[in-house]
């Protein structure tokens, strides 16, 4: 288990963590969300002992990650997916964190075969797309088998079948009773894959509660009605004091309300329904909702369909590229955008 004791951590004047107290529970995926500059990175830095906190403090199973022996036995973690030597092979990178944690050489072909890079084995990193890096990173925090795991935009560069892999991976090792901690921008990921969120914004603790609730407390529902005798509804409505807001295709929105109630009153004044449907807000829109006043940085006008802010374009998939050649590179860093 992670468990965060007034984490505090600041840099001059920019206070990054705010005096964070969490705990990440075993045998559930515990998202980690938060806007842009909310902490989070620094968050996961200093849970690895790669950052010094300016109070409180981080311990893994009861201890400081210094402290560990062998520490990717416990704790198993992808942060930066280039961390990796462009030279060195995927088996060798894997090779020498094995033996510099005293884990059987064996181990190392049992994760590059279920992260998929067997085949590239013996490939040097720097020909790697951006979605092999990334599958090297998953394959190097699995390495010693941790009851712990920390991801940070797992995701990211991956082919969508890629992604359904990492989605089930990370919920098949919280089934196994492991601790599975997540940080993404990826609203319909965290949706389908964490059971549990933690929400930090501008450092300071803002949510620590089951998705479910987290949506609940954090939205609105709505149930909406549509039928071929709109007067009807609307005064069995009034009657009842119940408001309904028209919508743009002939339907009525009643906030709050309950669908089977909703149901019962049509049909006992005679009005036929062609939908009733309980409309709940997703995941992102409830964490717009809830970080509204802690968003650090706000996008300007939006950019041209099809170019993002940067002026890039497209993405490239996952097959591996040969190394050397100024267009390889071009490739490489096409894909990292």
């Amino acid at each position: 288990m992670i468990e965060l004791h007034d984490l505090t951590k600041r840099y001059g004047d920019k206070l990054a963590v705010d005096g964070l107290t969490f705990q990440v529970p075993r045998g559930v995926v515990t998202g980690f969300l938060g806007p842009n500059g909310a902490g989070k990175s620094t968050t996961m830095r200093l849970i690895l002992d790669l950052d010094r906190p300016t109070g409180g403090r981080v311990t893994i199973d009861g201890k400081g990650y210094g402290h560990l022996n062998e520490p990717l036995k416990y704790i198993g973690a992808l942060l930066e997916a280039t961390a990796v030597h462009p030279g060195r092979t995927a088996h060798n990178h894997l090779l020498w964190l094995a033996q510099s944690n005293r884990i059987p050489v064996g181990r190392v072909d049992e994760v590059l075969a279920l992260v998929g890079l067997t085949e590239v084995a013996h490939k040097r990193a720097r020909g790697f797309s951006l979605g092999m890096r990334q599958r090297l990173g998953i394959a190097s925090a699995l390495l010693g088998d941790p009851e712990i795991l920390m991801f940070d935009e797992p995701v990211n560069g991956l082919d969508p079948e890629g992604i359904l892999w990492i989605r089930n991976l990370m919920k098949r090792l919280a089934t196994e009773g492991r601790t599975v901690f997540v940080s993404s921008h990826l609203m319909s990921e965290m949706a389908l894959t964490a059971e549990h969120l933690v929400v930090i914004g501008k450092g300071r603790l803002l949510a620590d509660l089951p998705m479910a609730e987290f949506i609940e407390r954090n939205s609105r529902s709505v149930v909406r009605l549509r039928t071929p005798h709109p007067e009807q509804l609307l005064d069995a409505l009034t009657r009842q004091s119940i408001t309904a807001v028209p919508g743009p295709d002939g339907s009525f929105e009643v906030s709050g309300g309950d669908p089977a109630q909703l149901g019962d009153l049509a049909a006992a004044h005679g009005v036929t329904l062609h939908e009733l449907s309980l409309q709940r807000a997703s995941l992102e829109e409830a964490f717009m909702q809830m970080t509204a006043d802690a968003v650090e940085y706000h996008a300007g006008p939006a950019a041209r369909p099809g170019i993002d802010a940067a002026g890039a374009t497209g993405t490239w998939g996952e097959q591996w590229q040969p190394a050397g050649g100024r267009g390889s590179e071009k490739k490489q860093q096409k894909g990292a955008n």
